[in-house]
């Protein structure tokens, strides 16, 4: 059975979570994957959330919900982050399932839009996600800024 697990709900996959991260998303420090995760677990705070997608004892895939995605969009959030899914099972909507608790818990946090940050046109759209402007990254590249109610 898949399911989508809330490392929060469940700190036991807390270590798991820490080694696949950072290990999908090379560009960014272990070391802030570590220090997010730890915090997040048993944090009386709404925000950051961490998600892994398994079936049967195999993480296909990662996501997580965070107050802001390295962009100069500090008044929106939350923000939809580190989407992943191992590319062995691309093609078969499962970052659907990471997407939809992501906006469940934004809406159970009394939010009404989710945010993501991307270069990627024409994916998010299918789900429901709407461009609304580029954003600003502290390193000097910008994204496109998607949008969806939740």
């Amino acid at each position: 059975m898949m399911r989508v697990i809330s490392v929060r709900e469940n700190p036991e996959y807390k270590e798991i979570a820490i080694k696949y991260f950072p290990g999908k998303w090379t560009e960014v420090a272990p070391e802030i994957y570590e220090d997010c995760i730890t915090h997040a677990v048993g944090s009386e705070d709404v925000l950051p959330q961490w998600y892994l997608l398994e079936k049967e004892g195999v993480i296909m895939g990662c996501a997580g919900l965070i107050t802001n995605d390295f962009i100069s969009r500090m008044d929106l959030y939350p923000w939809l982050c580190a989407l992943y899914i191992d590319e062995a099972y691309r093609g078969n909507a499962y970052a659907v399932l990471l997407m939809e608790k992501a906006k469940e818990d934004t809406r159970k946090a009394g939010f009404s839009r989710m945010y993501l940050s991307t270069e990627h046109v024409g994916y998010y759209e299918k789900y429901g996600f709407r461009y609304i402007r580029q954003g600003y990254h502290p390193w000097g590249e910008n994204s496109r800024i998607y949008e969806i109610e939740v």
